[in-house]
């Protein structure tokens, strides 16, 4: 196996660096304002296409770029594929059928990849995931990837294969290495001693938190960092605001160490309820949870040691990574992000990989299986051998 990795500032640039080869195995991320969906048969040579927008550009060795960037794997010895589908029919059904697609083009149909890597416009995580272990089984494989992301949470997002793309959609790929793949999916935040029940919520939205209004019970639990509602505001965005205080569903132990998957919140609603970026249940216990630039900034070097770690890969081993980093994450440190990549190129002993920023997170917990997460971070390693 081969790994190389690529950054332009435009697709153009990126072809030109990527050259003739060709190459079994592509994932594209980049700015939702460049022409990502651009005749790639014509300027992209590799059997299986997987693209998504990434907000505001990606990152790689040499650091952040706001530009586009390939994460490009030839592998004669292993097999790929890719399926893609929109969602003009139910998610969990168009999620299905994308594997099904991708399992058929890798014709591994019936097989267990070794890894399903995901990329879907935001919104419906949890189905997408449901879809595709309709195919693959239910925890029988991790599926990792990020949700489409555009640069101001506008709706400017697409997914993308070789030869379709949508703003409403998915693109599912298998991945059948000839060499060891291992990963690991974690976030950056501490939990505080402030925890509660959902005693009501809708979707992804919280009503009541042990009884109380949700706005109120945040409120005090973040030391007023996201501020009430004026009389005059229906609802107002707080994502800005919330970056650092997420709320965490402790899904699992390492030990005695909880694991939480996180959930953004994203709108105050005059009525105090709360809108999330993932979707959350009535009984639920979640737990506040707080974050720091600096937790942020050396986090994804260290879950790219781990992901080496979980599968005893010695880091001098590792041919290349791909990374998913939360959109929201990277907003808030985006003037440090070189240090970012600086620790996740150390972590990799400079073994090339490719960062993408995304708005909603993928991954496999260690005995909570599949979920959807935010304000998470992923990393997938190739051995190279």
């Amino acid at each position: 196996m081969e790994i190389i990795v690529k950054t332009g500032e435009s697709m153009a640039e990126l072809a030109e660096r990527l050259g003739d080869r060709h190459f079994d195995f592509l994932s594209l991320h980049g700015r939702c304002d460049l022409n990502l969906h651009q005749d790639l048969s014509n300027i992209l040579h590799a059997n299986n296409i997987h693209g998504a927008t990434s907000c505001l550009g990606v990152m790689a060795n040499a650091g952040g770029t706001d530009g586009v960037g390939a994460f490009a794997i030839s592998d004669p010895e292993g097999a790929y594929g890719t399926g893609f589908a929109h969602f003009d029919m139910p998610v969990a059904k168009a999620a299905e059928e994308a594997t099904k697609r991708a399992m058929a083009n890798a014709g591994r149909i019936g097989e267990q990849p070794a890894l399903v890597w995901v990329s879907a416009t935001p919104g419906h995580e949890e189905q997408v995931i449901t879809g595709i272990e309709a195919v693959i089984g239910r925890d029988a494989a991790p599926i990792i990837g990020g949700s489409a992301a555009d640069n101001s949470v506008e709706g400017n997002w697409y997914v993308m294969s070789k030869t379709e793309m949508a703003a409403s959609g998915v693109v599912v790929s298998v991945l059948f290495p000839s060499v060891q793949v291992s990963f690991a999916y974690q976030n950056g935040y501490s939990p505080t001693h402030h925890s509660g029940v959902v005693s009501s919520a809708e979707g992804r939205t919280i009503k009541r938190i042990d009884g109380r209004l949700a706005l109120d019970v945040y409120h005090e639990w973040t030391g007023g960092a996201v501020a009430p509602l004026d009389t005059d505001e229906t609802s107002r965005p707080i994502l800005s605001e919330s970056t650092f205080w997420p709320l965490g569903r402790e899904v699992s132990r390492l030990g005695d160490v909880p694991l939480y998957l996180l959930a953004h919140p994203a709108v105050a609603n005059q009525d105090k309820s709360i809108e999330l970026f993932a979707d959350v249940y009535e009984g639920e216990t979640i737990t506040q949870m707080n974050g720091t630039e600096r937790s942020l900034i050396e986090r994804a070097g260290r879950v790219a040691s781990l992901a080496c770690a979980s599968g005893s890969l010695p880091q001098n081993e590792v041919a290349g990574a791909l990374m998913v980093y939360c959109g929201g994450c990277m907003l808030s440190v985006r003037d440090e992000i070189d240090q970012v990549a600086s620790g996740v190129t150390q972590a990799l002993a400079g073994a090339p990989f490719l960062g993408t920023f995304t708005f909603g997170e993928q991954g496999a917990l260690l005995r909570a299986g599949n979920r959807h997460g935010n304000l998470m971070i992923s990393c997938v390693v190739f051995g190279n051998a």
